[in-house]
């Protein structure tokens, strides 16, 4: 069976007049930014916030919106996985044979999405940074450490003396983002023809291997599109846990903001950063999407 050819980029007129457009208004405001605010440019103070020299070791090392960056890639890459585990057993609950396990996933996505985020935040961040991080002696636990291992864990998790605080956004914006895996992962299956349950169990599978051999693989690529907006989700909403002092892009760029007063300058290339960082994303997700289609 011949392969379908891929179809070709066209641009009509119509096309072409709105992207004219688009390019006008986009070139028209650009210009009255530069020229009509009463506002002072300077954009040559933002590369030093990107890469600086340290004087104290000659050589060159992050800035501190780099630092920011860095922290917000490391709270969305373990928060995601941290979401995407227990967002699945949620999921799984939601759609479970058994009540009890279905009330408690209805009442965790009920509870978690009726609730404003920035009240789950505080209220998260202080009962597990307060309570649950000094039950399980985390900072005892860091300090016990030696230096080499303190080393090599701040590579995937920052700072060792601030890991508590990092551990507690964490968990928090993982407990945030699961209830809306959760949702996504039962609408996922949910979507699965009831005859392919039917099916499974006529060839003599249980209903979780009818689950995981049968259904999961069906509904994943049905719940890709969905998953990858949701973890681009969680980049973007990893700037909430600013408000907790945790030193990701947003907070790095609201201290500069205080200090340089360059506000338009530093949010402008906080919006680039944020930008591309979530494209790359897109893309990536775009191409496994591709690849399962085949």
């Amino acid at each position: 069976m011949p392969l379908p050819e891929k179809k070709r980029l066209r641009i009509t007129l119509p096309d072409a007049v709105i992207l004219a457009a688009l390019a006008g208004v986009f070139g028209y405001i650009l210009f009255k930014a530069a020229t009509g605010l009463n506002y002072h440019w300077k954009w040559e103070v933002l590369p030093q916030f990107l890469v600086r020299f340290d004087e104290r070791t000659g050589s060159w090392a992050p800035g501190l919106l780099t630092q920011g960056l860095f922290t917000t890639i490391r709270l969305s890459v373990w928060s995601g996985l941290l979401a995407m585990v227990l967002g699945v057993v949620v999921g799984l609950f939601r759609v479970s044979p058994s009540l009890f396990k279905r009330q408690v996933g209805a009442v965790y996505v009920g509870l978690i999405r009726n609730t404003p985020p920035l009240v789950l935040i505080f209220v998260f961040y202080f009962f597990i940074g307060d309570q649950i991080m000094s039950l399980l002696g985390v900072e005892r636990l860091i300090y016990a450490l030696s230096d080499g291992a303190r080393e090599a864990l701040s590579w995937f998790f920052g700072p060792m003396n601030r890991f508590p605080r990092f551990l507690s956004a964490l968990i928090t914006l993982a407990l945030f983002e699961a209830a809306y895996i959760a949702e996504i992962v039962r609408a996922g299956i949910e979507s699965v023809e009831p005859g392919q349950w039917e099916a499974a169990a006529g060839t003599g599978l249980t209903r979780t291997q009818s689950l995981v051999h049968v259904i999961l693989p069906q509904a994943l690529q049905r719940m890709l599109p969905a998953l990858a907006g949701q973890f681009i989700s969680i980049i973007k909403d990893s700037a909430i846990v600013s408000v907790i002092s945790i030193e990701e892009l947003t907070f790095q760029a609201q201290q500069l903001m205080t200090t340089t007063y360059r506000s338009f300058e530093i949010w402008t290339l906080v919006l680039v950063m944020y930008f591309v960082l979530t494209f790359l994303c897109s893309l990536l997700v775009r191409r496994l999407e591709l690849r399962l289609s085949r």
